[in-house]
Order: C-alpha cells, then structure tokens, then sequence
C-alpha cells in the first residue's frame, strides 16, 4: 500500500488522528492486500461534499461450495477510526444487487459492527471478517440474467456514479419478500427538519418498528441544523436523507418540525419567519401527498398547525399538530401511579393551547371504543393531586428526546390505523362557542386518515372561559401574519 502518493499524504494531514489512520492503513495491507487507497469526492445525501480516503478492492466469499470474490469501497471519514467507515458494494456489469437484511437497492452495506463501532475493539479487518461471514450467509450479489431489464450500458454508469461517492442512486435489485408483504400498502414517513428533534423523531419511529421508509428532509433555511452526517454515518436500511420534498412522495405521514431563523425579539416576527418558512414547504408537500396526515411539531404548535392546514389546502382532519399529546400522556401516569383509577375508567387530558393557559378535562371509560366519549369534569377528591401532576408536568418542559417520542406515538396510530384517542392540535372552530377558525390540543381519535372524531366535551364554566380566551389569543396572532 502506497502511502507516499502525493494526494494521499496531502488527504492524510486533514485527518483529525492522521498517525492512527496511518496505522490501519498499514495493518490493513499487511493483512489484505486486496484494498487499495485512493482519494476521491464523496457526495453525502444533503448533498454536501467532501474528498475523502477511500479504500476499493474484494473479499473472499463462498457460497454452496463456490468462492466468490465480492467487490466493495470503503470511505473513511476525516474523523477515522473513531467513526466507522461508509460501506458500499461495486457490483460490475454481470452482477446485480441482492437487497437484504445487511445491504440497500443502492449497495450500501448495513452491519452491526458498524452500528456498534467502538475504536480500538473496532477494526477495518474485523468489519471484513464480519462483512464475509454475513455475506456467505447471505449473498449481496447474484449474476445478471436475461431477465432482468437493465442492460451493460447502465449498469456501467452506475458504478461510475458509485465510484465517485454518489449515495442515493438507484441500483436495479431484487427483494427478498413474501408475497403478502408486498401486498400491503407502504408505510412510508417523511421527517421534516434537522436537529436534535429531528433526530430524535427518526430515531423513536424507526425504534417502533413499524415504518418500511422513513425520508428525512433538511431544509436550507430551517434553524434546526446539524446531525444528518452523524445520523447517516449509523443509517438504518429504511432512511434516506435528502433535500428533495418530492422525495416524500407516497407518505402516510409527513412530520414537520423545521423552525427559522431569527434573531428578531418580536414574537409576531419570529412567527412570521416560521410562516415564510412553511410557504416553502407546506404547498410543495401536500403536493406530493394529498392523501397523507401533516403532523406539526414545529413552533409555536397551535398556530404553525393552523397555518400548515392553510397552505396546504388539505382537509383539517389530515392536517394536526403534535399539541399537549405529551403533557396528557405525562399526566395520565402521574396519576395511575398516585390512584388506584384502572385503564379503562376515566382518563385526564391536557387540552387547548400548548402554553400555561391549557386545562385538564376527564374522560368517561372506553373513549378509545367510542368515539363520542364525553369529557366531564373531574373528581373533586382528586382535584389537589392534578394540581401537584400540573406543577410536576410544568418542571419536566419538552425536551427533543420526549417530543420525538411524542411524535413517534402519533405516527404509530397513524400508521397502524390504531383509532386511538390523543390530545392533539385540530381544528376547535365552534367549540366552546368560539367560531374563529384556529387550532388546539383536544382529545381526537386518531387513524390512517389523521383525525376520525374530536370527542364531546362538558367544562366547567372556569376552565371553558380559559379556552375561549386561549383561542381569542392564537386567533388575534393568526389576524396578524401574513399566510
């Protein structure tokens, strides 16, 4: 291995631990000879762009009797080797990709080594061996037939945008399914906004296990930057990270929780750029999706909800906001650790706007078999201990870890067409006698097409005036932007 290449040792001095790269390279030779550096332009999802190591050779594997030698490239990221390599197969003219547990349609390589890397215990050579026992277990590559509809020609202009670090071409491929699953309509999220709450969304609904494709979309203009290069370097076979929002097309639903930049101190003008922001969003998603739910997250929830549902022109039961969904779930095991109510009697809810202003309404049993439940006022025995539930819930804020776990439950009932009963932001025009067309937190039954029914509700008086003046509120703020 030629280490003394001018490019390589020029790459090599922009390597945050160049002497321990250096090192592994040489064990690498030592033990394989096979892989051969070189240096080249990797193209991330986001487009960004980086030159970077890369390593391309074959691994010996054998396979019902035969040995087989499998072609791959190894990018090795500026932070090597204490954050694993970029894996891709390099199948030639002849060979087409076997989709599976271990390896995408466009030849990327997923492994539990590599989702567990952990330098020094982690090592390029124990990633091949890895990468080898897998393989023969599982073969990545198969022979191209006369079946298959893609000729040399393309094939050959694959590889070449392969070779050149391109990570979001489609390669042809077969998948391993049964027939049954392929029957069944995809289950396909797009995630809206980078950061740590974006991150944490992708993470929570991908740990329910329950989504086929998850989209992750970063937007330019959006505040919540960061992370997507660290959520692709440990990437699930399910995400594709991009900047493309037709890229969502085909979800069931699309989790929105970009916010703009502003260093205005004017709260209606930091509203304001999150409006602007959402005009370059919100119409070219509906677009693409007019059958799926728009679920908000971004802020302030209440009215980014109302003006997702303007923009998008979609009906208001598809258009919700993710609301006190994570206060009534907070408050709802507060209180079955502190009574001995049972599951299926009356539940509290958090309702009306996100903020200080919102109250708890009581529900009667089996509201999520019926979807006129009718909310009532609460026991008056245990009124003091939903005040002392309110103080805690109030201490305990809404961190990006608990907001995508929030986000990951609604998206869960969506998916699943649970028909299960959230407090989230709907459309309350003519609730409470309040006709203004705006957006807060009600207990809503909750199924593939977002919204099924809001649920009926009886407030005492005190609490139904804190509602009526909380919608007054977000209406006045929603006279005043500019949509």
């Amino acid at each position: 291995m030629d280490l003394s290449d001018v490019t390589i040792k020029k790459i090599l001095s922009k390597y945050k631990f160049r002497d321990l790269t250096i090192e592994e390279l040489q064990t690498i030779h030592r033990i394989n000879a096979r892989l051969q550096p070189s240096v080249e332009t990797y193209t991330f999802n986001d487009t960004s762009q980086k030159d970077l190591l890369k390593l391309t050779g074959t691994i010996p594997v054998n396979y019902q009797g035969q040995s087989y030698n499998i072609p791959i490239q190894l990018w090795l990221l500026d932070s090597y080797p204490f954050t694993p390599p970029i894996c891709f197969l390099m199948p030639t003219a002849e060979m087409v990709i076997w989709e599976g547990k271990h390896v995408d349609s466009q030849g990327r390589i997923y492994l539990p080594y590599l989702k567990d890397w952990n330098y020094p215990k982690s090592t390029i050579i124990g990633l091949i061996n890895e990468m080898i026992q897998k393989f023969e277990e599982d073969p990545p590559l198969r022979s191209k037939s006369a079946k298959d509809d893609q000729d040399a020609t393309k094939i050959q202009a694959v590889m070449s945008k392969i070779s050149g670090g391109v990570s979001n071409i489609n390669l042809h491929s077969t998948t391993k399914v049964d027939e049954q699953k392929t029957n069944q309509p995809l289950r396909k999220v797009t995630v809206i906004g980078a950061g740590d709450l974006g991150i944490a969304c992708v993470t929570s609904i991908l740990a329910k296990g329950q989504v086929d494709k998850l989209i992750f979309i970063d937007t330019p203009e959006s505040s919540n930057k960061g992370g997507t290069s660290d959520l692709e370097m440990f990437l699930s076979p399910k995400v594709e990270i991009c900047t493309d929002f037709a890229a969502s097309a085909g979800s069931m639903v699309v989790a929105v929780m970009a916010n703009a930049w502003s260093n205005d101190q004017s709260y209606l003008n930091v509203v304001q750029a999150n409006v602007d922001l959402f005009r370059t969003i919100i119409p070219n998603v509906a677009r693409h999706n007019p059958n799926g739910v728009l679920l908000i997250a971004s802020q302030p929830v209440d009215i980014m909800t109302c003006v997702a549902w303007k923009l998008s022109g979609l009906p208001s039961n598809q258009v919700i906001g993710i609301g006190c969904n994570l206060d009534s779930q907070r408050l709802q095991r507060l209180l079955s650790n502190s009574t001995k109510l049972l599951p299926g009697e009356k539940q509290a809810w958090v309702i009306g706007e996100l903020s200080e202003n919102n109250v708890i309404a009581w529900s009667g049993a089996d509201i999520s078999k019926d979807n006129q439940a009718e909310i009532i006022p609460g026991p008056a025995p245990l009124r003091q201990l939903i005040d002392r539930a309110l103080e805690i819930l109030k201490g305990r804020g809404h961190r990006s870890s608990s907001v995508g776990l929030s986000v990951a439950d609604v998206v869960h009932s969506i998916l699943l067409d649970q028909r299960r009963v959230h407090s989230v932001s709907t459309l309350a025009k003519g609730w409470c006698g309040f006709n203004a067309k705006v957006f807060f937190s009600l207990p809503c039954v909750i199924g593939a097409s977002g919204v099924i029914d809001k649920c009926k509700m009886s407030l005492e008086e005190e609490e139904a005036d804190t509602i009526r003046k909380s919608a007054a509120s977000l209406h006045s703020i929603l006279e005043q932007l500019t949509v």
